[in-house]
């Protein structure tokens, strides 16, 4: 059954007093927070790219406490080993048998910062979870729950003793996108409350974890056209045909962008999506999927320019409501 348009008006008004009352603990970045957002709601997962400081705990902490759920911080370096993310079994001597001790993974938000620093059997411990929302432990499946949300981060700067993500791994993340610097007016909001070290803790929720999980279902509902899933796999397609990519956008890079899509459209009050809804998310959904001819990256090509002039190469069919 599709969204309707009252629950699409609900959802528009619920999604935006979280989007306030998370952006009282992370000023100024509302966009960044919708995106967030949007991905959770789309049962997704997000890169962050950006250097420290800019807020990225803060953000966890905050959408957390909106959702009336739990967050964890792991810090990734090179010595951390899968055991430490999901979790271990421990005999105990007492009770004579094996108790299972969940990892820092079973949380609503997981924060796993600077995701490149460990090793590559680490990161696919924590990439199995985001992909199967389960850990498996001695043969015993684990659900991590809803909802679930895995924020990671990595330093573009120093790169010394870190471990690039392979491609297939960063085509898992849903979005991938930049905190930045706030303004300077934002910078002087932030100072003038600088004594304030944990702004989410004064945060209240605005809804529980069970309506978040209710949210995701509803924003799976809304309509898709036929001619805009035609209008998005004709862009994927001319990201692979492009001469300046030697991998394209993948078939998990298509559904993300309809899932996430389906999501961004019910957050502007809409139970149908329309093409400028794939337009606005283009960049932060596929960008980081491609990989470019390293000829073409020698000459300056971005993967963001190759999905603009995608964008500009194939026309977006008229908007239609869905019926």
């Amino acid at each position: 059954m599709s969204m309707t348009p009252e629950q699409a008006a609900w959802f528009r008004d619920t999604f935006t007093r979280l989007v306030d009352n998370v952006d009282e603990a992370l000023l100024g970045k509302r966009e960044v927070v919708g995106l967030v957002l949007s991905a959770m709601l789309a049962e997704g997962h997000v890169l962050l790219e950006d250097a420290p400081g800019t807020g990225k705990t803060s953000l966890a902490k905050a959408l957390a406490a909106s959702v009336q759920g739990t967050s964890t911080r792991i810090q990734f370096t090179p010595d951390l080993l899968p055991s430490d993310v999901t979790g271990v079994t421990i005999y105990d001597q007492q009770n004579h048998r094996f108790e299972f001790h969940r990892g820092p993974v079973f949380a609503s938000i997981v924060l796993a910062d600077e995701i490149n620093r460990a090793s590559p059997k680490t990161q696919s411990a924590l990439l199995e979870v985001m992909e199967e929302s389960r850990v498996t432990i001695d043969g015993t499946a684990h659900e991590v729950g809803r909802p679930f949300l895995v924020i990671a981060t990595q330093n573009p700067i120093e790169q010394s003793g870190t471990y690039k993500l392979p491609e297939a791994q960063l085509d898992r993340f849903m979005l991938k996108i930049s905190i930045g610097y706030p303004t300077l007016a934002v910078t002087e909001r932030i100072l003038a409350g600088a004594v304030d070290r944990n702004p989410s803790a004064a945060l209240k929720p605005v809804i529980t974890t069970n309506a978040v999980a209710d949210m995701a279902d509803l924003a799976a509902s809304v309509h898709i056209d036929p001619a805009v899933a035609r209008y998005t796999a004709q862009l994927v397609e001319a990201t692979r045909a492009s001469d300046a990519t030697r991998l394209g956008v993948s078939v998990r890079g298509a559904i993300s962008m309809i899932r996430v899509a389906k999501v961004y459209a019910a957050s502007q009050g809409r139970h149908y999506v329309i093409p400028d809804d794939i337009k606005t998310l283009a960049v932060p959904v596929w960008a980081h999927r491609l990989v470019l001819d390293p000829e073409a990256e020698f000459s300056g090509t971005t993967t963001e320019s190759v999905i603009q002039r995608a964008l500009a190469s194939v026309e977006a069919p008229l908007a239609r409501a869905a019926s």
